[in-house]
C-alpha cells in the first residue's frame, strides 16, 4: 500500500500524436514514471514509426500498440496492467470517444501538459525527423 492518495497506481497511455506535440517527450515520460505505474504509447501508425520515435527520443515504454489497432491495444493494456486508473492522453474528439468506448479516462494533451508542467511544442527536429545524413538506424 502506498502512503498517499493512491494516484501512483495508474496506467498512462499516450497517443503518438500527443507525444509529438510535446517539446521534450523523453522528459515527459521520465516525469510520468514518477507518478504512474506503467507508461506507454498507442497509435494507428505502423510499429516502426512508433519504435523510431521512441528510440530517437530515448523513451522506454512499458507497452505499445504494435500491430494491433488502438482499441484492441487499450483493451489489452487494461487487462494486463491492473491499476486503479487508466488514463489515455490524446489530441482529438476521436481519441476522447475511443477512451470512453474502452472505459479509460481521457485527458487532452494540452490539459495534461498544463497540469504536469510539460512544455508543448515540436520535439527537437533532429530527434523527430532526421535528414538523410543524420540517420542512425543504418546497419
Amino acid at each position: 500500500m502506498d502512503g498517499g492518495g493512491g494516484s501512483s497506481d495508474m496506467t498512462l497511455a499516450f497517443e503518438l500524436a500527443a507525444l509529438k506535440q510535446l517539446a521534450e517527450p523523453d522528459a515527459v515520460f521520465s516525469d510520468a514514471r514518477t507518478w504512474s505505474k506503467y507508461v506507454g504509447v498507442v497509435s494507428e501508425e505502423p510499429t516502426y514509426v512508433v519504435t523510431n520515435f521512441t528510440r530517437k527520443n530515448r523513451i522506454r515504454q512499458d507497452f505499445f500498440s504494435g500491430p494491433r489497432g488502438r482499441e484492441e491495444s487499450l483493451e489489452n493494456v487494461k487487462r494486463q496492467f491492473d491499476t486503479d486508473r487508466h488514463v489515455f492522453v490524446g489530441t482529438s474528439d476521436e481519441d476522447a470517444a475511443l477512451a470512453e468506448q474502452v472505459e479509460w479516462e481521457y485527458l487532452p494533451v494540452e490539459q495534461a501538459a498544463e497540469a504536469a508542467d510539460w512544455e508543448l511544442g515540436e520535439p527537437d527536429d533532429e530527434a523527430a525527423e532526421p535528414t538523410e545524413d543524420e540517420r542512425d538506424d543504418w546497419p
